[in-house]
């Protein structure tokens, strides 16, 4: 699974070198938050579609009804899912799943959802294992959002490049 970026590449950069030598702070941080706001409905997306991810298993017949689990999966794997945005180096969004809020046993969950297989052990048994499986729900959710966002980003930089006259 890769992250996220949202980038106008080389005219993204242009930009942030000229806000910098302008030392319009205001503009900078406007900037910064509009390419946040761009990002954001991915990121709500992307977590309501963790929260309402079909994970179906391997054909047990009977249910052993409710998790003994203190840790409900696909809310935890969704509260992971964060919104980063740079103004140095590679400038834009990056939309990402911040592994370390996951116990470490559960640091691969998101990728092995996202190829379609969960590989487990029964309960923690380590001599018994199951599969659950799911659809892809990242690249997918992701080029829902790709167009909407590449216009909101080019919007942004139409804009501050106008106020920087250039």
């Amino acid at each position: 699974m890769r992250d996220v970026r949202i980038t106008g590449t080389r005219q993204l950069l242009d930009l942030q070198r000229q806000l910098r030598a302008a030392g319009d702070e205001n503009l900078r941080r406007s900037m910064q938050r509009r390419v946040r706001r761009a990002a954001e409905p991915l990121r709500d997306d992307l977590q309501q579609t963790m929260r309402t991810l079909r994970i179906r298993s391997q054909g047990r017949r009977v249910s052993g009804g409710p998790s003994t689990n203190a840790r409900p999966l696909r809310e935890t794997l969704a509260q992971t899912i964060k919104i980063s945005v740079r103004n140095t180096g590679a400038a834009g969004a990056r939309v990402w799943i911040d592994r370390s809020m996951l116990p470490r046993d559960m640091w691969n969950v998101p990728h092995q959802l996202n190829q379609g297989r969960l590989r487990h052990p029964v309960f923690g048994n380590r001599r018994r294992w199951a599969n659950q499986y799911a659809d892809p729900w990242w690249d997918s959710t992701i080029r829902r959002h790709q167009a909407r966002m590449e216009r909101e980003v080019a919007r942004v930089v139409d804009d501050v490049q106008r106020r920087l006259g250039g």
